[in-house]
């Protein structure tokens, strides 16, 4: 193995490593100790990697630990690191049991983040590693400002980001970035970003992550009032709740009058696939069915490994009598774009 093939083997690895970290949920400190590695890595000059790995200086290098440079040797070595073995022996099966016709319709992703917000990759690495998952398209939808603890873009960060996006679209084709947001619906149901703004993005994702235990009328009304604005194409993750750990109990509001809503005003109802969230349960995912809803069913990913976690969604919505027509992210690019357009 040359020198530079190599190094890319090392890098690779370690990115496969976090990939599978990420789609198994696993602590966010574990994954980033093998991205810093792989960045780390990348970074040096042409032939330091074997230098250091020959005098044995390996760990001498920032980011990198035990664990990881003996990932990097046995990859230098030619060999598939013992820690990637591991991890790809148990990710043979499937996530689930279920839902596999409705995964292998879907097209793209409308819910995703990266690190301009509280998402931890680039969009470049985000976007790379959807391409390898077989997408054809996937939204961009980092947080709007009201969300600051998400570090949610300001007015100027998002035209910077609109800006990113179309060069790497350039690079990408013929996947496609498409332009987009997750916005707080906030107190009142107004939209946080500024409507020009809204109107030019491709996809709009609305979520309340504020005021969550808000009165039951208040909280309908408030959702009603951001699902009847016209820059919103799609109710994200609607109770919020939280299902691991301590968890979240669900917002009260009044399901038929908001799947009413969504259905009157052409919003899609998301089936987030997030393993703590699986939002809507499946009560309610169901009575948005019998309601004649549309859907999306997205990741919400923060990270490249979580963009395989498609297949929770998938399970629950064909467990709810959910079919391919009625998900939005079945159609191609254009048509989604199209579809939000209406």
């Amino acid at each position: 193995m040359s020198v530079d093939s190599g190094a890319r083997a090392a890098v690779d690895a370690l990115n496969q490593i976090a990939f599978l970290l990420e789609r198994t949920n696993s602590p966010t400190y574990r994954v980033r100790a093998f991205r810093n590695a792989a960045t780390t890595l990348a970074g040096l000059p042409a032939g330091e990697l074997k230098r250091r790995y020959d005098e044995g200086t390996l760990e001498d290098l920032s980011g990198i630990g035990k664990v990881t440079a003996a990932v990097v040797s046995e990859a230098l070595r030619g060999e598939t690191p013992a820690y990637l073995s591991a991890l790809l022996g148990k990710a043979d099966g499937p996530l689930v049991r279920g839902g596999a016709s409705l995964r292998a319709a879907l097209r793209g992703d409308l819910h995703t983040h990266s690190d301009w917000s509280d998402g931890g990759s680039p969009i470049e690495d985000m976007m790379r590693a959807a391409i390898e998952l077989g997408h054809g398209y996937v939204a961009l939808t980092d947080h709007s400002p009201r969300l600051t603890v998400a570090r949610g873009l300001s007015p100027e960060r998002l035209r910077e980001q609109l800006d990113v996006v179309r060069r790497l679209n350039d690079e990408l084709a013929p996947f496609r970035i498409l332009t987009g947001i997750e916005v707080d619906i906030l107190d009142d149901g107004r939209l946080d970003q500024e409507p020009e703004l809204l109107a030019r993005l491709d996809v709009v994702v609305a979520s309340v992550h504020s005021k969550l235990r808000m009165p039951r009328e208040d909280m309908t009304r408030r959702m009603v009032t951001a699902i009847s604005n016209p820059h919103m194409d799609v109710l994200g993750h609607c109770t919020g709740r939280l299902v691991v750990g301590r968890g979240r109990p669900e917002s009260e509001f009044d399901a038929e009058v908001v799947f009413e809503a969504c259905r009157r005003f052409g919003v899609a109802v998301e089936i987030n696939s997030r393993p703590e969230r699986l939002d809507p349960p499946k009560r309610l995912l169901s009575l948005a069915v019998e309601m004649g809803c549309e859907f999306t069913i997205d990741t919400d990913a923060h990270a490249p490994g979580q963009l395989d976690w498609q297949p929770y969604g998938c399970e629950r919505a064909e467990e709810c009598g959910v079919t391919a027509e009625r998900v939005v992210n079945t159609k191609s690019a254009d048509d989604v774009v199209a579809w939000c357009s209406r």
